[in-house]
Formats: C-alpha cells, sequence, structure tokens
C-alpha cells in the first residue's frame, strides 16, 4: 500500500470515502474467492493451479478461486507508480472507435484509414497536455497501426495485439522503446474470462511486454447500482487479470484499467459517459488503485453527445476540471470521442486538447463524496453470477446516485 496516497486520498476525497475505497478492495477479494473467475484456457488454469497444495487457490470447473493471500503475493510483484514510466495526471488520446466523424459534413460512421490514425500521433505529438494516446480508431492491420503510430508519437502508447504477427512487432517496438502497453479487455461480465483473447493473453504475459488490463461492468446491469457496487466488481476483474500476468511472469508491469460504467435507465440502460457521476466513479477508481500502488487508467471527460456540440465540450470540460482536483494517474477517452465511444471527432480532439491547457480545478462541478453502502455486497452475495436490473437496489437507487 502507497501510505503517502492514501494520505493524499483522504485529504481530496475525504476519509469517509476512501474508507470506502478500502472495503472495495476487500469485497473484490471476497468475490475472488467465493464465486470465482470462469476461465478454460488450460496454461491459465496451471499457473493457478499450482498454489492449490498451498490452499490459497482452487481450480474447479472451469472457474478459478483466488485467496486474498494470493492476490497478495501478486500485487506485491508488480511495479509500482514509482518505477512507471507514465507519470500522475496524465491525458491519453486514447480508447479505440470503429468511425471517424466527418467534422465537415456533420454525420459519424466512416472508415478510418492509415491517414486519420496519422492525424491523431502527430496531434498527440504536438500537445504538451497530452501524455501518450492509444489507438484512436482502429484500422484492420495492427503491425501497420503500430508502425503509424510509433513513427509519428514518441510518447507512450497502447494498441491491442490479437496474433502472432501483431505480437512479434510488439517485441520488436518494445527492445526499441520501453514505454508501450498491450491492452486486452480480458473479462466480460459476469466474472468470466473472454476466451477469444485468453491465448494472445498468455502470450503476451510470456513476452513479458506490459498488460493494460481493461474491465467495464455496468452498474445497474452487470454490477450493483450503487458506487462500491461497481467499483468492487470492476475491481474483481482487473485483479484475475493482474493476477494470472504475474503468475506467467512475476515482475511484469501491469497497469489497471478497470473502467467501472454506469446503464442510464432514462437511455434503455445504455451507458452514459457523460455524467458527472461518471468522471467521479472512475476518479475513484483512480484513487483506489493508486493507494494499492498500482498504474492505473480510466475513463472521464467523455459525452453522451451525439455531435460536437457545446453541451459536448461542456461535459468534456467538467470532467477535465474534476480529474485536476482530485487527481488521477492515466484517463483515457477525454478529448475526441462522442456517444459511446463509437465516432472519433478530430476537430473535437483539437478543440478539445486546447481547452485542457486552460482548465483549472476551479471549473469543475460540485459533486457529493459518497459512502460505503452495505446493501452493494448483500446483492452480490444474492446474485452472484446473475444480472442487476430487477436487483432492489438499483430501483432504490435509481434518480438518487449516478447523477448529472
Amino acid at each position: 500500500m502507497n501510505q503517502k496516497q492514501l494520505e493524499e486520498s483522504k485529504t481530496k476525497l475525504g476519509t469517509g470515502t476512501v474508507d470506502m475505497l478500502l472495503r472495495v478492495h476487500e469485497d473484490a477479494l471476497w468475490m475472488l474467492e467465493n464465486l470465482g473467475v470462469g476461465c478454460k484456457h488450460p496454461d491459465i488454469q496451471k499457473v493457478f493451479r499450482q498454489y492449490e497444495a498451498e490452499g490459497i487457490a482452487v481450480v474447479y470447473d472451469d472457474r478459478i478461486y483466488i485467496t486474498s493471500e494470493l492476490v497478495k503475493r501478486c500485487l506485491e510483484t508488480v511495479p509500482g507508480l514509482n518505477d512507471f514510466f507514465v507519470p500522475k495526471n496524465s491525458f491519453f488520446i486514447g480508447g479505440t472507435a470503429p468511425y471517424i466523424y466527418d467534422d465537415e459534413e456533420g454525420t459519424g460512421g466512416v472508415m478510418p484509414q492509415a491517414e486519420h490514425v496519422r492525424q491523431v500521433a502527430r496531434i498527440a505529438e504536438k500537445y504538451d497536455v497530452v501524455a501518450g494516446m492509444g489507438r484512436g480508431v482502429k484500422l484492420k492491420d495492427e503491425v501497420e497501426q503500430m508502425n503509424i503510430m510509433v513513427e509519428n508519437c514518441s510518447k507512450p502508447l497502447y494498441f491491442a495485439v490479437t496474433n502472432d504477427a501483431a505480437l512479434k512487432r510488439a517485441c520488436e517496438i518494445y527492445k526499441d522503446r520501453k514505454n508501450i502497453m498491450i491492452v486486452f479487455c480480458l473479462t466480460r461480465p459476469p466474472l468470466t474470462v473472454n476466451e477469444n483473447f485468453s491465448e494472445i493473453f498468455f502470450k503476451v504475459a510470456k513476452a513479458g511486454l506490459p498488460v493494460f488490463i481493461s474491465a467495464m461492468p455496468m452498474a445497474g446491469i452487470s454490477a450493483p447500482y450503487s458506487y462500491n457496487g461497481v467499483l468492487a466488481m470492476t475491481h474483481a476483474e482487473v485483479l484475475f487479470g493482474i493476477c494470472a500476468a504475474q503468475l506467467i511472469n512475476p515482475g511484469m508491469f501491469c497497469i489497471h484499467a478497470g473502467f467501472p460504467t454506469i446503464a442510464d435507465p432514462r437511455i434503455e440502460y445504455n451507458p452514459n459517459y457523460g455524467l458527472v457521476s461518471h468522471n467521479l466513479l472512475n476518479i475513484l477508481m483512480a484513487h483506489l488503485n493508486m493507494i494499492l500502488d498500482l498504474p492505473t487508467c480510466q475513463n472521464a471527460a467523455a459525452t453522451h453527445e451525439e455531435h460536437p456540440t457545446e453541451k459536448a465540450f461542456e461535459d468534456g470540460k467538467k470532467g477535465q476540471a474534476l480529474c485536476i482536483k482530485y487527481g488521477f494517474h492515466m484517463i483515457r477517452h477525454p478529448f475526441a470521442f462522442l456517444r459511446y465511444l463509437i465516432d472519433f471527432s478530430i476537430a473535437k480532439l483539437e478543440k478539445s486538447i486546447e481547452m485542457a491547457g486552460t482548465v483549472t480545478a476551479d471549473d469543475a462541478p460540485e459533486v457529493e463524496m459518497p459512502v460505503y453502502d452495505e446493501r452493494a455486497m448483500e446483492s452480490i452475495k444474492n446474485i452472484r453470477l446473475g444480472m442487476y436490473m430487477d436487483d432492489p437496489l438499483t430501483t432504490a437507487n435509481i434518480g438518487k446516485i449516478f447523477v448529472e
């Protein structure tokens, strides 16, 4: 535990909220030990099975159960914040939109081309307020995308690896420059490994490349509709990935990229990234991880607007200001993305970057810091691996938390 960060978090968030975050960690440990994580990959099962004789892991019926003792051991081998190559309070051009927004026509849905990636990478390189970049938009050829990013941006990068050719190129890049991360959404709700990525995750961890482990439980659907409930579910899923990586290759960099999300009942329970509560939720996730001395990257300063309207920029400004006021490590999606992170607007990217250079903590909206809600763990123990739309806690909290 990072004691200095613990005291800093108490000063910024309040003791009650930090106590909530520490209990979130304990709740996540309970889930890993009692609910486990579904995983069929034989090599990942094997690295956990070797600890069965000690009684600190169990592999049964394609579920892996991990005790708090084994999680503690794994966290002790993860390089901490001071060893990591990205400083605190870093905004990234991150994420992966499937489409480019046509800023001249005012429409989305344009298929991205290599020139779009090149343009984004050069913008990332140009502005000091941008600490690094993810892909921004997705090209079909992962190796081509990596090459464009590397050639045009010297700052820290993260990108996907889904095949052996991409892994080979990523290893070459990492040998030349150590400031890259490989992004995985290793799990899918509820507490299950996405087997489409388990084999390549194992290979990337074996190769020792820094892994950027994402997870996105949604409050009200796959997690309880409360701050500590969705934080705990998100944390449990990412902790599983961190433990797997450390057992495969102890001492490798792991980035906790848990991305707790809110299902908004007003929009048919779709995610709403424009809520002030969404920004706060992700800032709280960042603080828990920094207290645990884990490199961490969350989502904030996005919008629910379909077009780059004034409200879209105001949403971004509020999110950026909240991040600046309360502190964070890395934030993705704070500049260019539109509704559901589907369209990427280069005009919005540049304007939002310029805005980030002038935003201060004084621009942050007032927020009410949450404290621990006992009902969240009651819901988890009752629903276990089910869904939470009909959970009494969801209906009780609608309109009372997770607000604009």
